[in-house]
Formats: C-alpha cells, structure tokens, sequence
C-alpha cells in the first residue's frame, strides 16, 4: 500500500519541488521508500511513497517504468490476481520484477486501459503513455483505494490525500459551500465533491483519459455491478459462496510479509480469520473494546481467537480516547462524522506494533444483507399480514427516504440546514438534499437490492471505506477487504433475494458456510456494528466545552443559537457532527 502524486503543467512545465512537498506529505502511506519520476518533456511528474509487500527489493520501487521506458505508473493498492495475468502476460512481457505493478504496465501494453477491466483488487493509480502522450487516472470498483484531483485549463495535480494536494502550494483553501452543507447531511463529502473548491474525488470505478496534446479529459465508468434474480438452488449457491470466498482469502493473504487480522468477533471478521486458519495461515488478531460496556467486542473476539487457536491483542477505549478527536482532522483531511472514527484509528495503531497488513470484513453486510435498517426494510416492504401486503399495495414507501432516514445520525433537511447555517449560506442548500441518494438509487432493482445498490455505492463507498483507508494508513497499515472481491459481489446479487436474504437469519449464505467452524456464543450473537456505547459519545459538559468560543461560529457559518439549543436537549447526534466539523475548521481554516 503506498501514496501517490502526480503534478502536470502543459505550459511551463511540471516543477519537481511542487511534486517532493506533495509527495512528503504521504510518508505515512509509505514509509518503506519514495520517489519520483520526470517525463522526457518535462512537463509531467510523479511521486510515489512505498509500503512494501511483493517483490521488496530496489526493484519493486515506484513510480516505475515498463522496459520501453515509455510507460510510467505510480500505483496505490494490491491486484491479487497479479500471479494469473503475469503467467498470461510472460510470453509477450519480460519481465524484471515480481511486483503487481509492473503487471499492470505489461498488461497496459497489450490491452490497453482495457488492462483494467482484468484486475482484481483495490487500487488507485496514475498511468503515463509518453508515446500517446495521455495520462490514464484509475480507481479500484469499489472505492476502496482513494484518488483526488485538480483540474484546471493548463494544470492537473492528483494525490492519494487532500493534504498532498494543498501541499502543491497551487490550490487556493476555499471551501466548497454546497459541500459543507452536503455533510451535515451525509456525515461525509459525496463524490465527486470534497470539501475543497476545484477540488474532486475521482469516483469508484471510474477512469479518467487527459488528452496532454489537446488538454480534452474523458470521464468514463468502466464497471457496474451486474443484478438479476437467478432462482439458483440453496446448497449450491452456499457452496459457490464459500468457494469464491476462500478464494479471494486466498489471494488477498499472498504476501512477501505477514497479514494479520481485525477480529470484532462478529460473523464477518471471525469468518475470514477461520478461513485464514484452515488454509494453513493463521493470522495475529487485533481488536478493539470500549470500558463498563457489558457489549464490549473485545470479549467476543477474545471467544474467537480463544476457539481457532490464534493470538489476540486487543486495546480499550474509555472517556479520554475522545482526546483523539483533535487529531482526527490530520488523519481524514476532510469532516468525516462516523462514529468509529477514534477505535478504527486506535486499533489501526495497534495492529501497525506487530504486521504490516491485516484483512478486516467491511462489504459482508452490503453483500449477504447484515445491517439493521436493510432487514427493517424487508420487514416494512414483505409485510406477512393480508393487511400489511393490501397497505403496502396502495401507499408504496418510498426507498430513498426510508434510506435518508436510516442513514441520518442527526436528521438534516432543508429547514434544519436553514436553522443552523448562518443566512450568508442558506443559498448553498441543494434543493434535494438527498440528491446522493437518489443519484445511486437504481428504481430497476428489486427494493431489498435497491438498498444494498444504495449501501455498496453510498454508506461502503464513501464512508466506510473512507473511514478504514485513512485510519490505517495514518498508521502505515494496510487494510485489506476480501469480501470485496467483485466476482463474489457479482454472484451474490446475480442471486434471487429469496436464496441469500432470510428474516430469521441475517446473512445467511455466509452463517452456512462458518456455522460448523464457530462457536454458538458467536452464532447466536445480535448483529452490532462497529460503534461503542452511546454514553461514549453522549457527555454534553464535554460537548459544552469542546464548542465554547467556536470558530465556525466566530467565521459566521453555523449560528450560536442552534448549538446552544442542542446543548440544551438531553443529547442529539447532530452536535457530533458539529464538533468535526469544528475540529476540521480549526486545523485546515485557522492555520492559514
């Protein structure tokens, strides 16, 4: 897992000083080396920081060229089918290195950009063909691998993280209104926006071209998740779950270092470190806890490693690791209010003391259908009443705004923002503001897979995923995710709902693969997610005094007023949404 950078200035040149202040920035994604790249015009460079896993040698350095040196990447991520397409490539390819990346330039020259539609993994990346003079900017299906840009008519600059981007001294710090507004709403910055104007995520699954002869750019979207409603036989889509999960533990375990694990002792971490067991790799476990909570997970990850035989260190989290949040601007660059964002850091820290990698069980629910809000849909949409079915009939619900609801933490509409934002900003209020949603709301799909579509694109893609790359790499870990391999994704939602999603057992494909492997005390457990009691959060002196003489106040962006009435409430989630954002405003506002 590394950083990478990219600056390009068509006209008077790329400037390597801009490229090594942006590229110092991400030592922590890549402590293991660095370096940097001049195209023979002298118009584009890249940078690169490495943390190694294959091919740890000089030669796996980056950015790298291809033997015509006509070919440069700086390349982000792991491709872990990169054994199967170096055995397809060999004939045609000479190869110098055992590294992933090198497959993609070898792949490149065959197929073209086309090579992207054959990798499998998490990855961000930028691609220079000198000959054709184009720039090939790519991110991973899923999201799960960052890339940020900035565009204008003679510059393009490009970084794993904001702050690399501002590091370039070319990017002016304007915050993007309609975006701030968008995150009070979201809890995060929808793509393609962040926080910065003119500045941009380059969204999942998507491949920018730049043009460098005519400066044109092309946007395309290379993938999709394909969604039909096969009635396939119950055994054998258990079977061919677990098949095309071990697989992808299997890939995602091939390493020139240890890979440990996350283990919360719930289905989908305990899942992958059984399956790393069987396979002969057992891995170091790590967990996080919080204090005077009968609910703690470090309990239950402790039964897990306990029964599979694996070691377990764990850390606990108490009032005082709330300290953590005024780092938390540094770590995530943009206001990002999920509320795992402390313990994923914490136990990223921990991890970090003992491997270099771990693999942690983000996209299960998405997948199998685990979360809460997606089984109170099913309940709501698949009444079992005459009465239910016949109300369902004629009044529809209306799946975006169930989904707006289930998401909320800290309910914002149109009046609420109103409310709270100072008059100056009201006209940077999204008429729709759940435009994000209803952007990823595919009315073609069935309503249980409408919201998991909604889930995998929204909640996974821009938050989660978000949440679990910084927090590691903050920490020079990388964090790798085997649920999400796209041909287990495409194989599930190719599936009937009926076959994988079941009341009376919540993700049901993966619990028949891992029922005979684990014990009932985990089986049986009640879904929680990854959150910590809510009197962690709920201490309003705490608030009171984090929020005193408040900056975004001072700066005329939020109204004293209505925070003051929130402190006056016995506790309301918006109030954690505000202090991000005013942690966030102080460090990247009032450092100027």
């Amino acid at each position: 897992m590394c950083g990478i950078t990219g600056y390009i200035d068509v006209n008077a040149g790329a400037e390597p000083d801009v490229i090594q202040r942006m590229t110092d920035t991400l030592l922590h994604r890549g402590p293991d080396g660095g370096g940097t790249f001049i195209s023979k015009d002298g118009k584009v460079t890249l940078g690169h920081r490495r943390l190694s896993f294959l091919d740890l040698s000089e030669n796996g350095k980056q950015p790298m060229q291809d033997f015509s040196e006509t070919l440069a990447i700086t390349f982000n991520g792991e491709v872990y089918n990169y054994k199967e397409l170096r055995d397809e490539l060999r004939s045609e390819y000479t190869f110098s290195t055992n590294s992933d990346t090198e497959v993609i330039l070898a792949g490149y020259r065959k197929w073209g950009i086309g090579v992207i539609s054959k990798l499998k993994g998490m990855f961000a990346f930028g691609l220079l063909d000198e000959d054709k003079q184009q720039l090939f900017l790519v991110r991973d299906r899923f999201g799960i691998k960052p890339l940020y840009f900035s565009l204008d008519n003679e510059k393009l600059i490009f970084a794993s993280e904001l702050k690399a981007i501002l590091a370039s001294g070319k990017i002016k710090r304007e915050i993007d209104y309609s975006a701030f507004a968008d995150y009070f709403v979201y809890r995060y910055i929808p793509s393609p926006k962040t926080i910065w104007k003119g500045v941009k995520k380059l969204p999942p699954a998507h491949c920018m071209t730049v043009d460098l002869k005519t400066w044109r750019t092309d946007l395309s979207e290379y993938w999709d998740l394909r969604v039909s409603c096969e009635r396939e036989d119950e055994a054998l889509a258990i079977r061919k779950t677990g098949d095309l999960l071990k697989n992808s533990l299997e890939e995602h375990a091939r390493a020139d270092v240890p890979v440990g694990a996350f283990l919360s002792g719930g289905y989908d971490s305990s899942a992958l470190v059984s399956y790393l067991c069987k396979s002969g790799n057992p891995p170091d476990t790590f967990s996080i806890g919080f204090s005077n909570w009968e609910k703690s997970e470090d309990q239950f990850a402790k039964v897990v490693a306990d029964h599979l035989k694996v070691s377990n260190k764990s850390v606990v989290a108490d009032e005082s690791s709330l300290g953590l949040i005024d780092i938390m601007p540094s770590v995530y660059d943009e206001p990002i209010a999920d509320i795992s964002i402390i313990p994923t850091f914490m136990v990223s820290k921990l991890a970090r003391t003992d491997v270099k990698a771990v693999v942690s069980g983000e996209g299960a629910d998405e997948i199998f259908g685990g979360y809460t809000w997606q089984h109170e849909f099913y309940s709501r949409e698949y009444p079992d009443s005459f009465w239910g079915k016949l109300k369902q009939k004629l009044f529809p619900g209306d799946s975006v705004a169930f989904y707006a609801q289930a998401m909320a933490m800290g309910w914002f509409d149109n009046e609420e923002l109103e409310k709270m934002l100072h008059p100056d900003l009201h006209r940077f209020i999204p008429e729709d503001v759940h435009w994000f949603y209803r952007k990823n709301f595919r009315k073609e799909l069935t309503p249980i897979k409408g919201i998991q579509y909604m889930d995998m694109k929204c909640f996974m893609g821009e938050l989660v995923l978000t949440k679990i790359d910084r927090a590691s790499m903050a920490n020079s870990l990388e964090v790798r995710v085997p649920f999400l391999d796209h041909t287990l994704f495409e194989y599930v939602f190719s599936l009937d709902e009926s076959v994988y999603f079941k009341k009376e057992q919540t993700k049901y494909l993966l619990y028949k693969n891992i029922q005979e492997d684990l014990p009932d005390e985990i089986l049986l457990r009640k879904k929680q997610g990854f959150v910590g009691p809510d009197v962690y959060y709920m201490n309003l002196s705490w608030y009171r005094n984090q929020l005193k003489n408040s900056k975004l106040v001072e700066y005329k962006l939020i109204n004293q007023s209505y925070i003051d009435e929130l402190l006056e409430e016995s506790y309301n989630w918006k109030l954690w949404k505000i202090l991000v954002m005013e942690k966030w405003f102080q460090k990247w506002m009032c450092d100027l």
